[in-house]
């Protein structure tokens, strides 16, 4: 694969991303949900995907696909916490195999959306309209929303995620340097890779 068709995959992936929150949209509210935390939450997650697609972009086009390891290590949990500062939230990417232990482990609910998620694709329903919404009671008469959204392998990301021959050589390396605890390969186009969530209070 040539560089120049994996800054145009990556382009297309965000596009993907950003339809699917679209098509999304006409979604009904999950009980205890009113259609603006929907709408606010949806936008959160959007956010957080456009910048970093963005990030990838650039510099894939400059200086090629090991570069793009570099933002996901530094840039990415950057863009994370201050969006998260931004809206008062909690957001993040999670993994359904962790590369950076640090970022990408989910935790218990997380892990319930994303085995979730796997059930729902393996029954054929569309990635387009995989989400997921619940309300806990937080304590003290607050309530807090848990949200994800699933992110499916898309043909850019084997480059980095897909198989041992899938990687070239000096991008593998730079991935065993970077993650020695590295898990998140192995992956082929239309599998669950992970999910974007977001933990916020609700009025």
């Amino acid at each position: 694969m040539t560089l120049r068709h994996s800054v145009t995959r990556l382009g297309m992936a965000m596009i993907i991303a950003v339809a699917t929150a679209a098509r999304a949209e006409n979604a009904v509210s999950p009980e205890g949900v009113d259609d603006a935390s929907m709408q606010s939450t949806r936008a959160m997650a959007n956010e957080l995907l456009t910048q970093l697609g963005q990030k990838l972009k650039s510099a894939m086009s400059s200086e090629g696909p090991e570069a793009a390891v570099s933002v996901c290590k530094q840039v990415s949990p950057a863009i994370a916490r201050e969006l998260s500062a931004k809206h008062g939230a909690q957001m993040t990417r999670v993994g359904t195999r962790v590369r950076n232990p640090a970022m990408g482990t989910p935790n218990g609910w997380q892990k319930e959306a994303l085995v979730q998620f796997e059930t729902r694709l393996s029954q054929g329903e569309a990635p387009a309209t995989m989400e997921y919404w619940k309300v806990i009671d937080s304590g003290n008469g607050k309530r807090e929303l848990h949200y994800a959204r699933a992110i499916i392998v898309q043909p850019m990301c084997v480059t980095c995620h897909g198989s041992a021959s899938d990687i070239p050589a000096s991008l593998a390396e730079k991935i065993r340097i970077d993650y020695p605890q590295d898990q998140a390969t192995g992956y082929s186009v239309g599998k669950l890779r992970g999910a974007v969530v977001v933990s916020r209070p609700l009025p």
